[in-house]
């Protein structure tokens, strides 16, 4: 039994040269693929509560002041101003260890990860090139802080728009991500170009 020679390059048609030349391209970067790396985690900053710790201070200063004033000695009412203080403290200090635990952020060379929750995380991996849009936020005090928002939008369907809030030194990451992602389009766009 004889083997039927190879066709020749002339003989193939030009899609099969097309899938012959993209199957070898595709290779080639296969090999060529650098290993995942981790450029950045961070998380809720402490510093993003900064409004309600001196919002919880005043108020706390006047109710003591105002309750000291108009008390007349009543212990009830040095009470009732104690347990609503004492509210106000437990539900501010419960709110930051909330997001500081519950909230995780890595960035990679290839993909966003956001983790959420305490005692259930849920854990959510975004591709950097599809990552359509980086954008942030920042109040006067927080510019003066250096923390803010970062929106994140893409192509991901379970979660188009990913917002990171409470994020220290919010410039500097919005412009990593915003890197990372125009840096791996690049990479793929190149791969794309030479198949």
């Amino acid at each position: 039994m004889t083997d039927s020679p190879s066709p020749k390059p002339s003989d193939k048609t030009a899609s099969d040269q097309f899938k012959d030349l993209a199957a070898s391209k595709l290779e080639s970067a296969n090999t060529a693929t650098t290993p995942e790396r981790s450029l950045w985690t961070g998380g809720y900053s402490p510093k993003a509560m900064y409004g309600s710790w001196v919002v919880a201070a005043v108020i706390t200063i006047a109710a003591l002041v105002g309750v000291s004033l108009l008390a007349n000695g009543e212990a009830s009412v040095w009470y009732i101003a104690g347990a609503i203080l004492l509210v106000m403290w437990l539900a501010i200090i419960a709110t930051y260890f909330v997001r500081r635990i519950g909230q995780h952020y890595e960035l990679t060379t290839q993909r966003f990860i956001h983790q959420n929750g305490i005692l259930v995380r849920r854990t959510d991996r975004i591709e950097v090139i599809d990552i359509e849009d980086v954008s942030y936020t920042q109040g006067i005090v927080q510019r003066m802080l250096g923390v803010g928002t970062i929106q994140v939008s893409g192509r991901d369907q379970s979660h188009p728009v990913l917002t990171l809030i409470g994020i220290d030194k919010v410039p500097e990451v919005a412009s990593l991500i915003d890197d990372v992602r125009r840096a791996e389009r690049r990479k793929r766009s190149i791969h794309l170009d030479n198949v």
